[in-house]
């Protein structure tokens, strides 16, 4: 199942008091980065995070999940509804990202 453009643009929303977030569609998802840097997606109108160790500690309780078949693991980011979490989580989240492959 595909994610709907509707539930990104409601993430993106959650996310505007960040700066330099984007995003990129792939095979009916879409693909998160904050700063050029991936930091999860939406999978079937769920927002993902990878598993770094501060989105472990901000959410210990956070239900892990596969976005596709094959993939690995992820956190399931419940609060969606609350901006000034995202924002902590993924500023949190940014150090321990890799930086983006050279093309």
């Amino acid at each position: 199942m595909a994610s709907s453009k509707e539930y990104l643009d409601f993430i993106l929303k959650q996310l505007s008091e960040l700066d330099d977030v984007t995003y990129r569609a792939m095979m009916g998802e879409y693909i998160i980065y904050y700063c050029g840097k991936i930091v999860g997606g939406i999978y079937d109108d769920r927002f993902l995070v990878k598993p770094t160790k501060s989105a472990v500690e901000m959410m210990p309780n956070a239900d892990t999940e596969l976005p596709y078949d094959g993939a690995k693991e992820m956190l399931l980011v419940d609060d969606v509804d609350n901006k000034d979490f995202l924002r902590e989580l993924l500023e949190a989240m940014y150090e321990e990202l890799p930086a983006p492959k050279k093309k």
